[in-house]
């Protein structure tokens, strides 16, 4: 695993190629590895579980792991689905989402999250399901990797991903229509990143590195949005939520970023 974006990969290698990409970076201090085995006999990290909104629930580690985001469980009629993968897991941490239901499947919305979800999909037996335009970001192939094409992907009734391409070519957004009793829930990752003004939400081709996303890609995702409703939007940290009016934000937001860029 990198040390600073969590990426696992299926055997030692002298570099990362996700750190070497403009959308992220190699630390000044080098690049550096570690693996779940090493994490979990630190006694450093423990899993953590919180409730982050109604019939969804954070799951992550304290302190956080790289990137130090979370994942979340939606608990969906169609049954328990994991959006996002965070970095760190154990047996404790299996046996807690296994009493909440376990998961059916997991989707993740860009390369910076992929970290250890083959470790995920294997603990729980699920699919995971990725955007093939990212495919050569894929750090430990696995036949649990789904891949899918197209702007959207109808998971169950009432989930469905939707590729925006913002961030990476297979940036990937999930709404769930069920969510906050029925105005829904839309599910972001960075692609759609939520700022601290919660009045607001973010378009960024590299956040680390402040590279603007493209006009050209920003009016296309909002377009895609459009005939999607939802109510809250949850990013990718703890408590990063906007949690009414998220529709009417996204759209916004997308028209003052386009009143700031030229194509």
């Amino acid at each position: 695993m990198c040390v600073a974006c969590g990426m696992q990969y299926s055997e030692p290698r002298p570099d990362c190629p996700v750190c070497l990409d403009e959308r992220q970076y190699v630390p000044a201090a080098g690049q550096t590895w570690t693996d779940l085995t090493t994490l979990r006999a630190s006694g450093t990290y423990t899993g953590k579980i919180a409730e982050e909104g109604a019939g969804v629930v954070g799951v992550g580690s304290e302190p956080g792991v790289s990137i130090g985001q979370r994942a979340l469980l939606v608990k969906a009629e169609s049954g328990n689905f994991l959006w996002d993968c965070a970095a760190y897991l154990d047996d404790a941490l299996v046996a807690r989402v296994t009493e909440l239901g376990g998961i059916t499947g997991i989707a993740i919305s860009h390369p910076h999250y992929y970290t250890t979800m083959v470790e995920w999909a294997h603990a729980f037996d699920v699919p995971i399901h990725l955007h093939e335009n990212d495919r050569q970001w894929i750090g430990r192939p696995d036949p649990s990797i789904k891949l899918w094409s197209g702007t959207k992907l109808e998971l169950a009734p009432d989930l469905t991903l939707i590729n925006l391409g913002v961030h990476f070519d297979g940036g990937t957004v999930l709404h769930w229509s069920d969510g906050e009793g029925g105005k829904g829930a839309l599910f972001s990752g960075d692609i759609v990143q939520v700022i601290p003004d919660r009045t607001h939400v973010g378009f960024m081709y590299s956040y680390p590195n402040l590279i603007p996303e493209r006009p050209s890609i920003v009016r296309r995702a909002v377009e895609l949005l459009e005939p999607y409703a939802f109510d809250a939007i949850y990013g990718a940290w703890w408590n990063a939520v906007v949690r009414a009016d998220g529709h009417a934000i996204v759209q916004r937001s997308a028209a003052r970023y386009l009143s700031q860029v030229a194509d």
